[in-house]
């Protein structure tokens, strides 16, 4: 018997005893009303103070009673969370199955009952034996039948960055786990608290809220032997795994760490952008062998792991890799996006040849639009931005001679922009007597000269003017940043009332697990000028949209990726100074007076 069976044993009956000490004092009401009736029956407790005690104790044994029935009821037929994931048939990977029941063999325990696969870089086992999940049609066949074994997870980027032998050995000590979860005991304790955990979900339904307490009770009641049975179920498949392939465990184990790196940045470099856009990457598993390989190349750490892929890879023990590959990406899009569950007009795959095209391009010019939007909304009425302290960076017509040349440093020129949109977004911009100073506003359009540089329309020059702040207050950046920011969490918003967020509960609210990182209004403002820059430089320097399988979007300018464009956008965005950017703009013989095309 491995050693650590006898304690996940012990720390399964220490969770059974809780179960036990609960339904006594459920019974303990009941108990006590039996007694007093007997006592009155035959005579020892006559008078009457007893018939009323006995009275309200039948009544409160009756009520803890019914309320007990209800709460077992719950906890047994509540259905445990179940993790979704895309079902892996023996016909449609024979040699996977064969791998895992070998596996098995040699480690004499059961057979898991089934694989699935989760876009995600762990395995693990997974009961489905519940009614609950056979009632609702989320588990079927001989894995859900009762007794049976649990199911075998495993992480789809696995499959197809490791080799077959450096799968099988992570996956032992993972199939070993079957044998402690056969044993009776262990089976029961965590039956009884995922029944608990469903419990305390169940509770959050109208009219059942009074559930949750007491389920949140009985499980910080056994929440430590809980913890402790399971470090103990893992201690005794480890040690039974010992003797499968346990060297090679050792190097596998580094491919383990290598591919959550690179799956990290995948999804959130390369994936997050294509989601936002409504595509979904139809093989991820794919870009995750391109995105390590790259991450191989460039970390000295990672040398030497590439010479591996002369191998035979995983997925070969699929039948069909490219088909479980889409089904697992759309899936990773849902639990980390919440996106559709299923393809559509709104929501369709993209390959990753058409990935610049139908993401990197697209996504750009919506940026560039939004910040164009942003600019309009907080314009004059003559649409030049206005705020506290005057048109920031944006010089009117009123302006001394000394700004107005749209090109010179610190100052911008005049700038005949769209009509505003403020009264569209809701929030006009603040007005003033015409001609004077400080906040007030331009006079009249017909009464101004109308500026003929690069200020007029959707054009690069003037977000290089109206950023440019001589001054360094940033007012407008600040002002811009904000819209940026309402803008995007009304869309937000918007995007989750037409998908019916917030209906779900449990395992069936998505996105379970979000991507999408806190970003500040400076960094919203940030990406967008760098969106703007991309767009001009495509439409007027030749450049091309690219992608970096490790950072996602880039610019290509003959072919080669320009990396040294963020610190000049943070220059202009954080310091008002546009003379880092011009120069690099200038060098690559970008137009920013040409008005560039928008969404």
């Amino acid at each position: 018997m491995e050693a650590g069976v006898p304690s996940a044993r012990s720390r399964a009956l220490a969770v059974l005893r809780v179960r036990s000490r609960a339904l006594a004092v459920a019974l303990l009401p009941a108990a006590a009303a039996v007694v007093l009736v007997a006592a009155r029956a035959t005579g020892r407790l006559a008078g009457e103070p007893w018939a009323a005690v006995t009275l309200v104790v039948c009544a409160v044994a009756a009520l803890v009673l019914l309320l007990g029935g209800i709460f077992a009821a719950v906890v047994l037929r509540a259905g445990p969370a179940v993790t979704p994931t895309v079902p892996l048939s023996e016909a449609a990977a024979p040699d996977l199955y064969r791998l895992v029941r070998d596996l098995a063999d040699r480690m004499d325990v059961p057979p898991p009952s089934a694989i699935a696969l989760t876009p995600d870089c762990d395995s693990w086992l997974e009961d489905r034996t519940h009614a609950a999940h056979r009632r609702g049609g989320i588990a079927g066949g001989p894995q859900s039948a009762p007794g049976a074994a649990p199911v075998l997870v495993i992480g789809s980027p696995f499959l197809w960055w490791m080799r077959v032998a450096e799968l099988r050995a992570v996956l032992a000590p993972v199939v070993a786990g079957t044998g402690p979860s056969a044993h009776p005991d262990i089976a029961d304790a965590r039956g009884f608290v995922r029944g608990l955990d469903a419990a305390v979900d169940v509770g959050g339904r109208r009219g059942l809220g009074w559930i949750a307490a007491p389920a949140r009770l009985l499980l910080r009641l056994c929440r430590t032997d809980a913890a402790e049975m399971e470090r103990g179920v893992a201690a005794a498949a480890s040690d039974r795994a010992q003797g499968v392939d346990y060297g090679l465990r050792i190097v596998a184990q580094e491919q383990v760490g290598l591919a959550y790196a690179g799956w990290d940045r995948l999804l959130t470099r390369v994936a997050l952008p294509a989601w936002r856009m409504g595509r979904w990457p139809a093989h991820l598993d794919a870009g995750v062998v391109s995105a390590l390989t790259e991450l191989s190349r460039r970390d000295r750490l990672a040398e030497g792991f590439t010479s591996r892929l002369g191998e035979r890879p995983a997925c070969d023990l699929l039948e069909q890799p490219g088909v479980i590959d889409e089904a697992t990406s759309l899936l990773a899009a849902r639990l980390f996006h919440g996106g559709p569950a299923e393809a559509g007009p709104e929501w369709s795959p993209v390959e990753w040849a058409a990935y610049p095209e139908e993401v990197v391009d697209r996504k750009w010019r919506a940026e560039a639009a939004r910040l164009h939007a942003a600019l309009d909304a907080l314009a004059g009425p003559e649409g030049r931005p206005t705020g506290p302290g005057g048109p920031h960076g944006c010089a009117g017509p009123t302006a001394s001679a000394g700004s107005a040349s749209p090109a010179g440093a610190g100052s911008a020129a005049p700038a005949s922009v769209a009509p505003a949109a403020a009264g569209a977004a809701g929030s006009p911009a603040p007005s003033g007597p015409s001609g004077a100073a400080g906040p007030a506003t331009i006079e009249a359009a017909d009464a101004a000269p109308h500026a003929v540089d690069g200020f007029a329309g959707p054009t690069l020059e003037r977000v290089l003017g109206c950023l440019t702040n001589a001054s360094g207050e940033g007012a407008l950046g600040e002002a811009l940043a904000g819209w940026l920011s309402a803008d995007l969490a009304r869309e937000e918003r918007a995007a989750d009332t037409a998908a019916g967020a917030g209906k779900a509960r449990g395992a069936d609210a998505v996105p379970l697990f979000p991507l999408q990182p806190p970003r500040s209004g400076r960094d919203l403002l940030a990406d967008h000028v760098t969106a703007m820059v991309c767009c001009a430089a495509v439409d007027s320097a030749g450049a091309a949209p690219g992608m970096d399988w490790l950072d996602g979007p880039v610019l290509l300018v003959g072919g080669d990726r320009r990396s040294d464009l963020a610190p000049r956008v943070l220059c202009l965005v954080e310091d008002g100074d546009p003379e880092p950017l011009r120069e690099w703009l200038s060098a690559l013989g970008v137009r920013t007076e040409k008005p560039v095309r928008l969404v």
